[in-house]
């Protein structure tokens, strides 16, 4: 059967399975949801198997599960399949209007038309829930009021703490898709896991704002009405407030170290204080009972599903190569791997070197090639921070060996700037390693007969001219000076601190080789992004997985005790379930990994083997090998294609306007203020052929 038609085939189910998700979450607050269909469902559904949570497992969880299974498959299926690139062009272009930017400067940071309906869309849904849940306020009467002894306003209060906990569990529900890294539910919307860190923030401050709201609310309306009391209560078989409150003081630590101030002063404290998620999550779930956990379990199932992949991927230690070591305090890492490990550019992996801190993981852009690199990855790391000061000094140093892991990498699904007739990338500083892996990737385009790759335009903007040594690692070391001879390449360098050429020949660029221990091994795919038919069954067998487990536990632990009439512990289901689902998750994806790791030694053996033939065999390798004097053109290829400035800033506007193509993509990665200039520019109106796209973890 033909692939495209199980794609299409797949890609319409996908979208009818969206659809109905959506219709169920405008539904969920209204009296024909609550009234009618879930007791009737519940009627129908709750069973000795699966208790009082068979309905919220069959709405709301299975759905959306099922959706990143099918995705998987549907990627799978994609990756493997000629597609006609002409029809996604056209399709791209249609979209390029939405995606300009529409809001440049401003607390949300550079968003796009597209994220700003999305964004509004989403907002109109928790007004909508909320408003539907206060428009029963009215049945609140004196006479219902003094049956419970309080007041009226003192029972509306109630209520609507009550109602305000709800429309936050909607915030939570969404709040762990943008972090699921290697999970399909991002590439199937066209996302990638670093543009979607500003949704996590922006979901993680509605959700925090509306929960501190609900415990504020509670807590008064307990103080006024004589019950203080309740603080300390914890309910056997409902709703636990001592849980809650746990819950709340967790995610408010979390959320005070998230806040700028303290994020960009103190990283460690904004890291380690991240983790409180977990106190949060777990004590969420013995506040409101399993039944109303599945409602926001899927995100959560997907994201432990993630990690647990990426903590099994980060246990072995890879084999680092080399490394170059440039005079602006910039290292390159070059990492041996498998050629099972394929990467599309502007890629991004996460690093961990136990010797600094066995805890804190670092994202870094993948710098090199997989195509050119077959049998190696290489990422570029700036000095700036303790943690990276620290490698730095390390590396300074006499060293033959350093222990690193490693998660990911993650990237785009497509090299989706080849659709433009014309790159202009704009870099400050270290912002210019993500379009080291698009000039290598277009390098090893022009070498193919009948492949036409767009002109490039490099604007690197620098503060010294130590920096601009970072031109030299647009080559790989392996890479030989008529690699670029094909290539439409032009770069503006921009050399804002210093007025004229400045050399310092007692700074070098140096490079090491380092001595692998045979237990170092090739860096191997992550079962997702390399192996989405992999993602689809760890997913689908670990629900089957807890399904049976639970089905046992409820149908010869719970349902003797409790008979489905809420008499069991609500506390202690919610663990049980808890372990069904990381039991279930753990024993799959160790066993796919398992399975896997028999192909993944093969290759790492042929890797080493490679390695062990000739490592310094290389002539462009033993040049590399010590000291060299600095230049102030890397290599004598690109001399021709750059051009320096010194004492001044590029004109931005003036640059990109003068590009006459009728489809100009502009890539910019830097400072915040340069990623707003830009998107300010191309976001004016003035050129309706400039698409914009921002490279950065930050808004």
């Amino acid at each position: 059967m033909d692939s495209r038609f199980v794609r299409a085939t797949i890609r319409h189910l996908l979208t009818v399975i969206f659809l109905g998700i959506c219709m169920m979450w405008i539904m969920a607050p209204t009296n024909t949801y609550l009234q009618k269909w879930r007791p009737s469902i519940h009627k129908k559904l709750v069973s000795t198997y699966f208790g009082t949570q068979a309905p919220s497992m069959l709405i709301w969880t299975f759905p959306v599960l099922f959706v990143a299974s099918l995705g998987s498959l549907y990627l799978h299926l994609g990756k493997n399949s000629n597609q006609d690139a002409s029809q996604s062009n056209e399709k791209k272009h249609r979209r390029a209007l939405w995606r300009k930017p529409v809001l440049v400067k401003g607390p949300l940071g550079i968003v796009s038309g597209i994220e700003l309906a999305l964004l509004i869309m989403f907002i109109a849904l928790l007004v909508w829930s909320l408003v539907t849940y206060l428009r029963r306020l009215h049945t609140i009467t004196p006479k219902a009021a003094a049956k419970e002894g309080v007041k009226v306003w003192e029972m509306k209060l109630f209520d609507v703490a009550l109602w305000i906990g709800l429309t936050g569990n909607v915030c939570l529900a969404f709040l762990f898709y943008p972090v699921a890294r290697g999970s399909s539910v991002l590439p199937l919307l066209g996302l990638t896991s670093e543009g979607s860190i500003k949704y996590h923030i922006w979901l993680g401050h509605m959700t925090m704002v509306l929960f501190t709201i609900h415990g504020i609310c509670y807590i008064i309306d307990w103080a006024v009405t004589g019950n203080i009391s309740e603080m300390l209560k914890w309910s056997h078989s409902h709703i636990s407030n001592v849980a809650g409150e746990i819950a709340l003081l967790g995610g408010l630590g979390l959320w005070a170290a998230t806040f700028p101030q303290i994020r960009r002063k103190t990283f460690e404290l904004f890291f380690y204080a991240h983790h409180l998620y977990i106190i949060f999550v777990f004590f969420f779930i013995l506040h409101v009972g399993i039944d109303y956990t599945f409602i926001m379990l899927p995100g959560f199932y997907l994201f432990i599903v993630d990690r647990y992949l990426r903590f099994l991927q980060s246990r072995t230690s890879v084999r680092l190569l080399s490394a170059r070591l440039l005079p602006c305090n910039v290292v390159e890492l070059n990492f041996a791997k498998t050629h099972g490990l394929t990467y599309n550019p502007t890629s991004i992996m996460f690093v961990n070197v136990p010797s600094i801190s066995k805890l804190q993981w670092h994202p870094f852009t993948v710098s090199s090639n997989s195509n050119m690199e077959p049998d190696k990855l290489s990422v570029i790391i700036k000095s700036e921070g303790s943690w990276s000061t620290k490698l730095h000094q390390m590396l300074s140093s006499p060293i033959d060996r350093l222990d690193v892991s490693i998660e990911g990498p993650y990237g785009p699904q497509s090299n989706h700037f080849l659709r433009h007739d014309t790159i202009v990338m704009v870099s400050g500083g270290s912002g210019i390693t993500p379009f080291i892996s698009i000039i290598r990737e277009l390098i090893f385009r022009s070498k193919i007969s009948q492949c036409k790759t767009p002109d490039m335009i490099l604007i690197a903007v620098f503060k010294s001219s130590l920096d601009l040594t970072m031109l030299d690692l647009l080559l790989p070391m392996t890479g030989s000076p008529s690699d670029l001879s094909n290539l439409k390449l032009h770069i503006e360098a921009y050399v804002t601190k210093e007025k004229e050429p400045t050399t310092d020949n007692s700074k070098r660029v140096r490079s090491i080789l380092f001595k692998p221990l045979p237990t170092d091994k090739p860096m191997a795919p992550i079962l997702g992004p390399n192996s989405w038919f992999w993602l689809a069954a760890i997913i689908s067998s670990s629900f089957i997985m807890f399904l049976i487990l639970i089905g046992i536990i409820t149908r010869f632990y719970i349902y003797p005790r409790d008979h489905n009439n809420y008499e069991f512990s609500a506390s202690t289901k919610a663990v049980l379930n808890v372990l069904a689902i990381c039991v279930s998750i753990a024993a799959t994806a160790s066993a796919a990994v398992f399975w896997n790791k028999k192909q993944y030694s093969r290759e790492a053996t042929q890797v080493q083997n490679n390695e062990g033939q000739a490592p310094l065999g290389s002539p462009n390798l033993r040049a590399y090998n010590g000291d060299r004097e600095l230049e102030s053109l890397p290599h004598q290829s690109l001399a021709q294609a750059t051009k320096v400035h010194y004492g001044g800033r590029p004109d931005l506007k003036r640059m990109l306007f003068e590009r006459k193509g009728e489809s100009v993509g502009v890539l910019v990665c830097g400072p915040k203020k340069l990623r707003h200039d830009v998107a300010a520019i191309c976001s004016s109106g003035l050129a309706d052929n400039l698409h914009f796209e921002s490279i950065s973890f930050s808004w």
